[in-house]
């Protein structure tokens, strides 16, 4: 049970990591039905802020704090630059300008910093307590909590301020918005910069255990879009949830199905989200839309 239990905690952890970045891609989607296939690329450029500006002597919480702020200005920008004028189009076009970002932003990486792989600090210390005979990483509390908190100030922020509220009038109905005085075009951009905080927290967190360099969210950003689709990829409770429940199932299997391999974790999340997608198409907390012929 000792192993079991430092599993789930360790499952939590990543779930978190998971869970973050799929919500920036629901909040996207609502906005504006469309996958964001570079977020993956934007958290990691996030990343790669916070390594320079630690590099060069600022301590860690100034800088988090600091490409957090970047970052939202960087997302804000991308939408009034890059998507903005192709917002009418066809989603397919969308689609294809974000997979062009991505392949963009990846190049910037590695011309900027190099494909040299770098190692990133943790915040948190690698050592473990002792919580009823199972050893915790401190690492893995530090970053589920701050995922956490990450995820209740985003909470606190759409239920009980005016900007929140906007953003979210703006994202499940825009013509009756307009008309209420929202500015909907700048909650779009809105919702931008918070998915790129989001995806910043998330590089932030994945970075001092896998190591950065250009591709590191290419695999993360699969399991998060699997996470989107299992909670529902138009609801942000979904994503936290599916997030969390797919980063312990993962760690679970990888414990205790040893004969699968690390090598197979991702098709074996593909797997667990076709297997739900059978069941219940919508996900997991998104309810089917029902229209009148």
């Amino acid at each position: 049970m000792t192993e079991f239990f430092q599993q789930i905690v360790s499952g939590l952890a990543s779930g978190g990591v998971y869970a973050s970045l799929a919500l920036a891609l629901v909040l996207i989607h609502r906005s504006t039905q469309v996958i964001n296939f570079a977020q993956g690329e934007m958290a990691t450029f996030a990343t790669y802020i916070a390594w320079t500006l630690i590099d060069r002597g600022m301590s860690y919480w100034p800088a988090f704090v600091l490409t957090l702020l970047v970052a939202f200005v960087g997302g804000v920008a991308v939408e009034r630059v890059v998507i903005r004028p192709v917002e009418r189009a066809p989603v397919l076009t969308v689609v294809m300008v974000t997979i062009g970002l991505l392949v963009l932003v990846n190049g910037a990486m590695a011309w900027l910093w190099s494909p040299e792989v770098k190692s990133f600090p943790s915040p948190f210390p690698s050592r473990a307590i002792d919580v009823g005979g199972v050893a915790i990483s401190l690492q893995d509390l530090g970053i589920l909590g701050m995922t956490l908190v990450t995820l209740t100030l985003l909470y606190l922020f759409f239920r009980f301020t005016k900007v929140g509220l906007a953003l979210r009038a703006a994202a499940v109905n825009p013509e009756s918005s307009r008309l209420a005085g929202v500015r909907v075009s700048w909650m779009l951009a809105l919702g931008w910069g918070l998915a790129a905080m989001l995806g910043a927290v998330s590089g932030m967190m994945i970075a001092p255990t896998s190591f950065l360099e250009p591709n590191m969210m290419q695999v993360i950003i699969i399991y998060a879009f699997a996470a989107a689709v299992l909670g529902g990829i138009n609801s942000p409770v979904g994503a936290v949830v599916g997030g969390l429940l797919l980063g312990v199932a993962l760690n679970l299997i990888g414990a205790y199905a040893e004969f699968l391999g690390p090598e197979l974790r991702l098709p074996v999340a593909l797997a667990i989200l076709l297997a739900v997608l059978l069941v219940r198409p919508a996900g997991l907390f998104e309810r089917a839309v029902v229209k009148r012929v």
